[in-house]
């Protein structure tokens, strides 16, 4: 900050009106926020989506009116989103969730009567006994999403349950971290370790920076553009990222391992590839070289439909740049099906451009650790897990082998679902088969803030309070160092919505479990934690965020070599764990299934103004993006007789029809591809403003490919067309 005369009055007289710390409050000045001595301003951190950045709130009266983004924050450097600056419109929407709910009709009908919330937990904790005592512990499963999980996981593993899942493995990230875990012994973190602003070249493929608007990442990626990095967009669509490019390859869908095989073959071929760096910390180079000989850029062409000149040119500017090159590991990697061998595939390149640990490519995670609360154990489970098929499906579960248990009763019977945060007929693909094991349960609970789709089926309604009601989890971030950030509430609960924490709390003390929650508000658990890291309690709840010392070099020196969790202790480029589980130890190219005449590949993505389903009620977010559009290519259009703006109906293969939805015809999308924002077309009446508007893209997933080495669900094999309205 400059302290000019001005700031120095300034903030001399609010540090003495004892608003706030003299850090946040001048951090805050720095970047232009005139300070109100009526407001008192709070930090915590959002959770508008999961990048969980630094906010701090406004408070006028017990109302909040603002939000800012927390300098102090390395997730968002003071920067706000759209999403972010829409927290007020989740506090504030008349269609929360008040108080608890018992269902009084069929599921699904709507039906329930206002309870209490010793009566709703009560009831909760009755059923779980029973299905435990019928059936075992096992019979109970849990799916979360977001900060809440944390609360309830020591509830479900104390009960006996070794059954949980969670959609940011199956449905998003989990074939990726299965992929760099099997090739470095380890993934890329989240947020991803990608050195954007350092970057030489940034090769993205189908990673719409800009449009999933995570927000430090977003930043970074405009500065390396800024900078002059050469960027290279590998999509069906032209995506806002595309708009940057110097290179734009619109692939056809599926053939994205065969363009990085090519890569790699021209790299080894001319050699522009680090030897010194894939001789010192690879293995298996001998044999990549002898497997990617047939991948020839003439060979590539025919699959990718991208020009073989092209295909060349881009291998060398990534070659000619190394290391300073990023091939974006990306993040929802659930394609095809085939989805951990082509993130093999980037992490591959990513070895041999010698990108890990050295600048503009992957830097090295933090080596400081924090140590964890003690707690009490969990019961050994006496049935065998459900995810032993998939050899790399390990911490998060698998939502979709959970759901399939559900349905048939095999190898045992589930006959409850406890969900937190996650709206899972709109997350997992193939609606017909959640329902058929929703109907199969005895007991449905939902702990949520809004009624989505998913809450409103459930047996009990738990209402949560929003993020900028209640304590959570300290976040530990690991941008380029070591942090911890606080969320704290900024006003008090509304209605008789209750913190996650306190639900899992008194639920767990009904069924005999009060010991895996041995605090008496999470304030004091978050106290203890500061203790243990030796970092002040104070320090965190005024400023939102700790730095620790950073004794870290995010690059690889002499001094400072970096240590793979893989068996031979290497990058390992052939690897030997896919070797001894059965699995190609090197990625092969095989073609997926197209579509026929007048049919479509279905493809989706994100918009920079919502999450999901999560933000499309949202008055502040709704007015700026209401709808979401088909993407139609212009060709397409006129050979159906389509204009842009006109409202269609899609159909899948198996007759599955969409709501009504607007086209937009345009040349930035593949003729055999249409394009939607994942999230809309919500069915639950609850949500005025997001009912039936626009079209459910999950809806129109009614087909799914598993990956077999990870167990997560391709998605984009799907096919629709268009049915045109009179």
């Amino acid at each position: 900050m400059k302290l000019t005369r001005r700031n120095f009055i300034k903030l001399s007289s609010i540090t003495a009106a004892g608003i706030m710390s003299s850090n946040l409050l001048s951090s805050l000045i720095a970047q232009g926020v005139d300070i109100d001595k009526n407001a008192t301003y709070i930090p915590t951190y959002c959770e508008m989506c999961f990048w969980q950045c630094g906010v701090v709130a406004k408070v006028v009266d017990g109302k909040v009116v603002t939000l800012y983004g927390n300098p102090l924050h390395p997730n968002n450097r003071g920067k706000l989103c759209a999403k972010g600056n829409a927290g007020i419109g989740l506090l504030y929407d008349p269609a929360r969730l008040k108080y608890p709910m018992i269902s009084t009709g069929k599921r699904g009908e709507g039906k329930y009567k206002k309870a209490s919330w010793d009566e709703a937990l009560n009831f909760v904790a009755e059923k779980m006994t029973k299905i435990k005592s019928q059936y075992g512990p096992e019979a109970m499963a849990y799916f979360a999403h977001g900060s809440v999980t944390g609360h309830f996981f020591p509830l479900i593993r104390g009960f006996g349950s070794p059954n949980y899942a969670f959609p940011s493995f199956a449905q998003c990230r989990g074939a990726r971290i299965a992929a760099f875990e099997l090739t470095y012994g380890e993934d890329v973190g989240s947020p991803e370790r990608v050195d954007l602003a350092n970057s030489k070249v940034i090769a993205l493929f189908g990673t719409h920076l800009g449009e999933n608007m995570h927000n430090s990442q977003v930043q970074d990626f405009a500065e390396g553009v800024g900078n002059g990095a050469t960027l290279i967009v590998v999509d069906p669509r032209f995506s806002t990222a595309a708009g940057k490019a110097k290179y734009w390859l619109p692939i056809k869908p599926g053939a994205d391992t065969a363009l990085m095989l090519a890569w790699i073959n021209i790299l080894i071929k001319e050699g522009l590839y680090d030897s010194e760096y894939v001789s010192r910390y690879t293995v298996g180079f001998d044999n990549l070289k002898s497997s990617v000989k047939e991948y020839t850029p003439e060979w590539a062409e025919k699959e990718t439909e991208i020009p073989a000149d092209l295909i060349a040119e881009t291998a060398r500017v990534l070659g000619r740049n190394r290391p300073n090159v990023c091939v974006h590991p990306g993040r929802h990697s659930a394609w095809h099906g085939n989805d951990v061998q082509r993130e093999r595939c980037q992490a591959i390149l990513a070895a041999i451009l010698g990108t890990w640990g050295r600048p503009g490519g992957l830097y090295l995670t933090s080596k400081a650790q924090l140590a964890g609360l003690p707690r009490k154990d969990f019961p050994e489970s006496k049935k065998p897990s459900l995810i032993e098929k998939y050899p790399t499906a390990q911490a998060e579960g698998v939502t979709n082998v959970v759901r399939e248990t559900t349905r048939t009763g095999k190898p045992y019977p589930i006959k409850g679902w406890l969900i937190a945060g996650t709206n899972l007929t709109r997350t997992l693909p193939n609606e017909k088969e959640t329902m058929e094991a929703i109907n199969n349960l005895d007991l449905l609970v939902a702990v949520d803030v809004m009624p989505y789709d998913t809450a409103m089926l459930a047996d009990v309604v738990l209402p949560e309070c929003s993020y900028l009601e209640r304590h959570d989890n300290v976040a530990v971030l690991r941008d380029r160092s070591l942090s911890i950030a606080i969320r704290q509430p900024v006003v008090k609960p509304m209605y008789e919505s209750k913190e996650g924490w306190w639900i899992a709390k008194e639920l767990a003390r009904r069924l005999g479990l009060g010991d895996y929650y041995d605090f008496n508000t999470f304030e004091d658990r978050i106290k203890d934690s500061c203790k243990l890291w030796s970092a002040s309690y104070s320090d965190l709840k005024a400023n939102g965020v700790i730095h620790f010392p950073n004794t870290d070099n995010m690059y690889i020196t002499e001094t400072n070599q970096p240590v793979f969790n893989t068996p031979s202790k290497k990058i390992e480029l052939f690897s030997s764990e896919l070797k001894e589980k059965g699995f190609d130890p090197l990625p092969k190219y095989a073609a997926i299934e197209q579509p026929g005449e007048g049919w479509f590949r279905l493809i989706y993505g994100r918009s920079p103004v919502h999450t999901f389903t999560r933000t499309t009620n949202n008055e502040r977010l709704w007015e700026l993006f209401k709808e979401n559009e088909v993407w139609i290519n212009t060709k397409v259009a006129a050979k159906m007789g389509i204009s842009h703006g006109q409202y269609v109906t899609l159909e899948n293969r198996d007759g599955v029809k969409s709501n009504r939805i607007k086209a937009k015809v345009t040349e930035r999308i593949r003729p055999d591809c249409f394009y939607m924002v994942h999230g809309f077309g919500s069915g639950s009446k609850s949500l005025e403003n997001a009912y039936k508007r626009g079209a459910d893209d999950e809806g129109l997933i009614s087909k799914y490919a598993v990956d077999p080495i990870c167990g997560s669900t391709g998605m984009r094999i799907n096919f629709i067309r268009v049915i045109k309205e009179a």
